[in-house]
């Protein structure tokens, strides 16, 4: 009986170590996908593959839901209202719902496209170590250049659609591991001058609909293709995704107050070194 237990106990383990991993590394600038691939790899575990990594990332969605609930019933309340009231854009919660809306065009697009188009991408080389230690360095070195050459005084009633299109575009790279849609959504909104608690919320914020969308989708492949006994672990993932999202988005805000990125910088140096110095 123990020899049977085992393996389950193992993989549930796993499962709640996988989901703590992809809820700081998805709101601290560093990956969530690398994360989840690299980490793995180096402890002498089988991948657990770009399904459950996007399947896990539901527990982070629903975690900036609940963190941001006041404001987010606010957003939703204000964006039906456009349509009956006209003169509501100037609303910060109207003008927030419109640029979730704007920001989540792109890679929901490049998204679809990539499914469509790309049906082996999960098993590319952009998933490989080389590639995510390369991404690794040169996103930590666009971090440190918005840090150095963004005035960051722009506040959330000085950003406009032109800064919420490019933090679009610059949101559609997270689809290749590596980039961390949290980093390259807070380095775009950074050369945007934008200050860096604003940009943090607002990555937040419009990353909703991308990764809600991402794990609802590999989701529902899972259990299409699972038993309900072997869909239990990515469940327990979500779950503990969630926890740790909490914890995370509470930290990096906190820290944002009074400190700038660049301790997340040298992180991803050494991360992406470290990685190509063990192939």
């Amino acid at each position: 009986m123990p020899e049977e237990i085992t393996p389950y106990v193992f993989i549930y383990v796993k499962s709640i170590f996988l989901g703590i991993i992809q809820g700081f590394t998805e709101f601290f600038p560093i990956s969530s996908t690398a994360h989840l691939k690299v980490v793995p790899y180096f402890l002498g575990w089988s991948d657990p593959g770009s399904s459950f990594s996007a399947s896990i990332q539901l527990g982070s969605a629903v975690a900036i839901v609940y963190y941001f609930r006041n404001q987010i019933t606010l957003i939703i309340s204000s964006f039906f209202s456009i349509f009956s009231h006209r003169k509501v854009f100037k609303d910060e919660n109207t003008r927030l719902s419109i640029f979730i809306f704007v920001a989540s065009i792109p890679i929901c697009i490049f998204g679809f496209l990539i499914k469509l188009y790309w049906p082996n991408y999960s098993d590319s080389s952009f998933r490989g170590l080389l590639s995510i230690a390369i991404t690794s360095i040169i996103m930590a070195i666009l971090l440190a250049l918005s840090e150095i050459y963004g005035n960051k005084k722009k506040l959330f009633e000085d950003i406009n659609l032109n800064d919420v299109f490019l933090l679009g575009l610059a949101q559609s790279l997270a689809l290749f591991p590596g980039v961390s849609r949290s980093g390259i959504t807070l380095t775009s909104a950074l050369f945007s001058g934008i200050e860096r608690k604003t940009g943090a919320r607002l990555s937040f914020l419009v990353g909703i609909p991308a990764i809600s969308l991402s794990g609802l989708v590999e989701l529902i492949t899972l259990f299409r293709s699972l038993s309900v006994i072997d869909i239990l672990p990515t469940i327990i993932g979500i779950i503990s995704s969630f926890f740790s999202s909490i914890i995370a988005i509470d930290l990096f805000l906190k820290f944002l107050d009074k400190n700038n990125t660049f301790v997340f910088v040298y992180y991803r140096l050494a991360f992406g070194a470290f990685i190509l110095s063990a192939l």
